[in-house]
């Protein structure tokens, strides 16, 4: 294996061969459609202007600078002034000259004597030993029962109840329309000859199938169906019966 290996032509340099690449594949629309792109596309259209406004390092955030500002503290002038004060001051001179000939003791004694006792509030306590409160401001006097509409029926209430009967009339005349198309007519001389003669017919076909059995009746089908054609005969009899001894005949609308 190792002779076979060696060779003399294997001492000669041998050169590359590269692989050709095919021709590189072009469209033929690719012209037409350069020339749609540069027609719809407009400059700067999705990467912006050329040049954008950058902003000054002057202006960097300073420390504190969004935390909320207080107003302006006012002057110590302001703090010192006083309040207006109620009574007067020392150096205040009272009114002099201004003389009254009333009495104010007999005033007041005769207006003590002839005025009218004062009512005291009306109070409530929850508890035994509870604080007080007043009665009128509680919500425990009906002072609903003063009002000008006190005991009238709301307007809202009375056309509800209008309107309810006006449905309930509605309705009541619905059911007399409905029960009038449903209402009994009686039936005509030819629509009753008509029906017994139909029924006379089915009970001759119903006797021409029971003639037609076997006369032994062995069997559970045969004594099923035979029980069959006699209740059906035994029902058309009936019907004819009952048509031929009435004359007048009604029936429901349906």
């Amino acid at each position: 294996a190792q002779c076979a290996q060696e060779s003399i032509y294997n001492l000669l340099p041998r050169l590359e061969e590269k692989p050709v690449k095919p021709p590189r594949y072009i469209s033929t629309f690719r012209p037409s459609m350069k020339r749609e792109v540069e027609k719809n596309k407009a400059r700067w259209k999705t990467m912006g202007p050329a040049k954008v406004a950058v902003p000054s390092p002057k202006n960097f955030l300073q420390k504190h600078s969004k935390e909320p500002k207080l107003p302006a503290r006012k002057k110590e002038q302001d703090s010192k002034k006083l309040p207006a004060l109620s009574v007067p001051r020392r150096t205040d001179h009272p009114v002099m000259g201004i003389q009254s000939k009333k009495n104010f003791i007999n005033t007041n004694a005769v207006a003590a004597i002839t005025g009218l006792p004062k009512k005291p509030q009306p109070i409530y306590v929850d508890r035994r030993q509870g604080d007080k409160y007043l009665l009128e401001t509680s919500g425990l006097v009906p002072k609903y029962i003063k009002k000008k509409d006190y005991g009238v029926t709301p307007k809202y209430v009375t056309q509800r109840n209008e309107e309810m009967k006006r449905a309930q009339k509605e309705y009541e005349a619905g059911i007399l329309e409905h029960l009038k198309k449903r209402a009994m007519k009686q039936l005509s001389d030819e629509e009753r000859r008509s029906l017994l003669q139909g029924l006379k017919k089915n009970w001759e076909e119903v006797y021409r199938e029971f003639q037609g059995l076997s006369v032994e009746i062995d069997t559970i089908p045969k004594k099923i169906y035979k029980e069959k054609l006699e209740s059906q005969m035994k029902q058309l009899e009936h019907d004819i019966e009952v048509i031929e001894k009435h004359k007048v005949i009604y029936i429901a609308n349906e």
